[in-house]
């Protein structure tokens, strides 16, 4: 599964203990994350981690592309909802997005818990069935010069 990670400034020593508490489980799955967030988890866990960029500088909108695509299969966000940004409405429209999609969304360490254990256990292999991942396209043959 595609698993992407997204912590605000107050919330990335959260989430970073969160993937450490869980890199065997996540070890077995593809992450990518906004800049900064991606590289604390990475440096912390040795996790492989595709970092986009910083969420400040279209990270967010970087991952609301690949939910909108059905390339995201969970999205672990923690946010800081005691002190709004500017970013919220991005927020706001990745959130609706997953839920569009049908994409299990964490914005807090609880759930976070709860869908890393429903993951371990297969309880999320549904998204395969529900939202297939294309195949990707046949190679295009090399075509013969014509005989005259």
């Amino acid at each position: 599964m595609n698993i992407a990670i997204i912590a605000h400034d107050v919330k990335k020593e959260l989430m970073t203990q969160f993937c450490i508490a869980y890199a065997g489980i996540l070890s077995q799955h593809n992450l990518c994350a906004t800049g900064t967030t991606g590289k604390y988890v990475s440096d912390a866990t040795g996790l492989k981690i595709q970092s986009l960029l910083a969420g400040d500088q279209g990270g967010e909108q970087q991952i609301a592309s690949r939910v909108a695509c059905n390339e995201i299969d969970l999205l672990l966000m923690f946010g800081d909802p005691l002190n709004p940004k500017p970013m919220e409405p991005i927020e706001v429209d990745l959130l609706r997005l997953c839920n569009v999609h049908n994409v299990p969304v964490a914005t807090n360490i609880a759930t976070a818990e709860a869908l890393i254990h429903s993951l371990a256990r297969g309880d999320l292999d549904w998204r395969n069935i529900v939202n297939p991942k294309a195949e990707q396209p046949a190679e295009p043959e090399e075509e013969l010069p014509a005989e005259e």
